[in-house]
């Protein structure tokens, strides 16, 4: 009940601004149809003394009295008119203030629902957590990505390994051509300093036949 009559008040508070400017707009016009009227008066009076100038000066001045009349009716006509008109000017600049001051009120008190408990503090804490929650993510992401299977690989078995693949493809290659490839054997030729030189077939043809001969003169000696 308390409600409705506060609406109610409200409401009336509201039409009051538009009564009166609709009253004031309405004597308004009517002053200005007697603005309009008393110029016409004038202008009528104005005629009748020139007709009368030379003619008839009591008919003449007569109009002109007639004429200072509506003059001066017409001077408070205009006065009148200009005051309602500020008044309504006035009228409406603070009803529209008023409206303007509810209107922020209600988006004041919007924001206040909207913010409820938010303060920056709050907003800091949140922003925080939402930091941490980012970095542990971050965490989580390196450690599945940067996770390894088994032990790391060794270098050096590496490079055994991919010695032993040249060795083969080596050896490979003298079977098929029966030639050393010139750049695998001078690779895989001993250094002059430590190696011992190959004996060709001659040499080991000379060699037979004087190790024989040497055993043959160990027999006769031994006779």
């Amino acid at each position: 009940m308390w409600n409705w009559f506060g609406g109610a008040a409200a409401q009336r508070t509201k039409d009051t601004p538009k009564k009166a400017i609709l009253g004031l707009r309405s004597h308004l016009d009517m002053l200005q149809k007697r603005e309009k009227h008393l110029q016409n008066q004038i202008d009528e009076q104005q005629n009748i003394a020139r007709k009368n100038a030379n003619t008839n000066k009591n008919v003449a001045k007569a109009a002109l009295r007639r004429k200072k009349t509506h003059e001066q009716a017409l001077d408070q006509t205009i006065a009148q008119i200009g005051t309602l008109e500020q008044q309504i000017n006035s009228i409406e600049s603070a009803n529209i203030n008023r409206e303007t001051l509810a209107a922020m009120e209600k988006a004041s008190q919007a924001m206040k629902e909207i913010h409820g408990k938010l303060t920056p503090d709050k907003v800091d804490e949140t922003m925080e957590k939402l930091r941490d929650q980012n970095a542990l993510s971050q965490e989580i992401v390196d450690a599945i990505t940067g996770a390894t299977v088994g032990e790391p690989v060794d270098d050096t078995e590496l490079e055994e390994e991919l010695e032993q693949m040249q060795q083969e493809q080596l050896d490979e290659a003298i079977l098929n051509t029966g030639n050393v490839p010139v750049a695998d054997a001078v690779h895989k030729m001993p250094s002059p300093a430590n190696a011992q030189p190959v004996p060709s077939r001659r040499q080991a043809v000379e060699e037979d036949d004087e190790e024989a001969e040497l055993r043959k003169l160990q027999a006769e000696m031994a006779m």
